[in-house]
């Protein structure tokens, strides 16, 4: 019977399944203590968007939300040229 020589690609694949869990438990310790992270950014971006809704997108920094919100689909609309 021959021997099967397959078992380098195996061990390849299992080293790289190892590395990617590896990195991803890095990543959990690094942001392990704040269990809200993802939440605290949205919350600040929103508050963020909110304020310049509130100042007609006239703003420092409202400028980003002219080409994807500022339209008459999204029911934002503000006439930034006035």
């Amino acid at each position: 019977m021959k021997e099967p020589h397959n078992h380098a690609q195996v061990g390849y694949a299992m080293i790289l399944v190892a590395a990617s869990l590896t990195g991803i438990a890095l990543i959990a310790l690094a942001i392990g203590g704040d269990v809200l992270y993802g939440d605290n950014i949205q919350r600040d971006h929103t508050a963020h968007f909110n304020e310049c809704k509130n100042n007609d997108f006239k703003t420092e920094g409202c400028e980003k939300y002219h080409g994807r919100i500022n339209s008459e689909i999204s029911g934002i609309y503000v006439d930034l040229e006035e």
